[in-house]
């Protein structure tokens, strides 16, 4: 399956659901600290300063690596096409307007974003707002 790519169809078929995982961001610059078979390690980016890890909480601190911040995941159920256009836009807008920041990875079925784990519940709400403008 390719995805959708109609931004109304994606938006009113949205699904976001909140992980029950509490998630961090860290970075390390050594390759033997990474478990990416591990599936508490959520994913991976490398940058030209070091390998950023976003993984549930409990494996950042059994491998002592530093975080600063909390966060959640949504995951938006709805299958984005890579080429979809606006989606992304949409869902941040939606969550700016509560000042809420958001983390997004795209991936090649859905877009996950993460948002603080303090206002979680919240940005849930807000997104979901997203499809009841639609429906409207």
């Amino acid at each position: 399956m390719s995805g959708e790519v109609v931004l109304a169809t994606l938006l009113q078929n949205l699904m976001p659901v909140l992980s029950d995982e509490t998630y961090v961001f860290v970075t390390t610059t050594e390759p033997e600290q990474l478990a990416l078979l591990d599936p508490r390690v959520k994913g991976m980016f490398r940058e030209k300063e070091g390998i950023t890890l976003i993984t549930e909480v409990g494996y950042a601190k059994e491998n002592a690596l530093a975080f600063e911040g909390k966060f959640r995941c949504i995951t938006c159920e709805v299958h984005s096409s890579l080429d979809a256009v606006g989606m992304t836009s949409a869902m941040t807008a939606a969550l700016t307007h509560f000042g809420i920041s958001a983390n997004v990875v795209a991936a090649y079925y859905h877009d996950h974003i993460f948002v603080p784990e303090s206002r979680a519940e919240e940005a849930v709400s807000a997104l979901a707002s997203l499809q009841a403008e639609i429906v409207e």
